[in-house]
């Protein structure tokens, strides 16, 4: 299956490299092309049998899939200048949260699927988020399931979590990196250890964690009372978090839900809908 995709920004890039690295898509079935497209040539520069196309009309003509790794608010207009092309023998997948697969569909009339990777699949690991639209057929859909089985660990949501599986899993990585920062910056000021150290135990601690969960030798709850011995050092340190944590991660959670409920509306606005979450 010839595959292409609109936009090699990070994610894109990011799905790119993770699919030729795990084998499961040849160079040499992609097509690709971005709105600075020298980003889509540095790609091919390193990965030389991939096609840069010129424009996104050339990516869709040349391939039965077809990625959209754009911003929401580009892709009404996108779709809308390739309605034409997108004939129902094709696939976009949508790689945004605030655009339904309906409203997708609203638009074009080929198949369609929302699928919010991560980029902890850049490491062929983590999770990514699919939803499929009514039409998309099973060929469509076992290819996407095995493509991305390939790189990542495929989970089927609905409408109602997009937002807060997506904070999970694709935003996750960045809120836990600035925390692990903010830890290591604390050991740095209040001890004597340097920052090359404590990043480096700091970073080394979470893989061995991850390893732990990974062969599920412990559960969350379990790992966390395995290391906190009552009246041991560690209780201390838990002891503290409770103090001062306070509601961070419902606060957390609050904003992003704010800033998608903005989103959605102005992509509603687009579609002249009425804003709902």
């Amino acid at each position: 299956m010839n595959i292409g995709f609109i936009g090699t920004g990070n994610m894109g890039k990011i799905l790119i490299e993770s699919f030729v690295e795990s084998l499961a898509v040849p160079p040499s079935k992609l097509t690709i092309t971005n709105r600075t497209i020298e980003k889509a040539i540095a790609i091919k520069n390193s990965l030389p049998d991939i096609t840069v196309a010129a424009t996104n009309e050339e990516v869709v003509k040349g391939s039965d899939l077809i990625f959209i790794c754009v911003k929401p608010l580009e892709i009404h207009p996108l779709l809308h200048q390739l309605s034409s092309s997108l004939t129902s023998n094709k696939c976009i997948v949508s790689i945004t949260s605030p655009i339904s697969v309906e409203q997708l569909e609203s638009l074009v009339n080929c198949q369609v699927a929302r699928i919010i990777p991560s980029i902890t699949n850049r490491a062929l690991t983590g999770v990514s988020l699919f939803t499929f639209g009514r039409s998309i057929s099973s060929r469509f859909k076992e290819y996407l399931e095995f493509l991305f089985e390939q790189i990542s660990t495929p989970v089927h949501i609905n409408h109602e979590i997009t937002r807060v599986a997506s904070d999970i899993v694709s935003c996750g990585p960045a809120f836990f990196t600035y925390l692990l920062r903010r830890f290591v910056d604390a050991a740095v000021r209040e001890t004597k250890i340097t920052e090359e150290q404590a990043t480096k135990l700091a970073s080394e601690m979470i893989i061995g964690m991850g390893k732990l969960l990974e062969k599920e030798m412990y559960t969350l709850p379990t790992l966390q009372s395995k290391v906190c011995v009552k009246g041991g050092v560690t209780g201390e340190g838990i002891n503290a978090m409770e103090e001062h944590i306070g509601e961070l991660f419902e606060e957390l959670f609050r904003s992003t839900h704010r800033k998608y409920d903005e989103d959605i509306s102005e992509v509603a606005r687009q579609f002249n809908e009425t804003p709902s979450r």
